[in-house]
C-alpha cells in the first residue's frame, strides 16, 4: 500500500478516531496530543494536502503503522 497526498481535515479526522486531541492551535498548525503524552503536528493550510512525506513523519509521530493509518483513512 502506498501512502498519497490527503487532505489536512482527513489526518485530523484519523488522528482523533486513535484518541488524540486537538489541544491548541498556532498559526496554520493544528496541535494533537494523546492521552498517554503523543504530540502530533498538522499543518492546516485550506485546499492544500499533506505530502506523503510529511505524512510518514506524522505516522512515526503518532507511533501507529502506515498500514493503521491507511486503514483508517479508508473509512473517514
Amino acid at each position: 500500500m502506498k501512502l498519497k497526498p490527503v487532505p489536512a481535515e482527513k489526518v485530523i479526522k484519523v488522528l482523533l478516531k486513535l484518541g488524540f486531541e486537538i489541544v491548541r492551535r498556532k498559526g496554520s498548525h493544528i496541535i494533537l496530543k494523546h492521552e498517554d503524552g503523543r504530540i502530533v503536528v498538522v499543518p492546516f493550510h485550506s485546499g492544500e494536502v499533506i505530502g506523503r512525506g510529511l505524512l510518514r513523519k506524522i505516522i512515526k509521530e503518532a507511533k501507529i503503522s502506515k498500514e493503521e493509518f491507511i486503514k483508517l483513512l479508508r473509512k473517514v
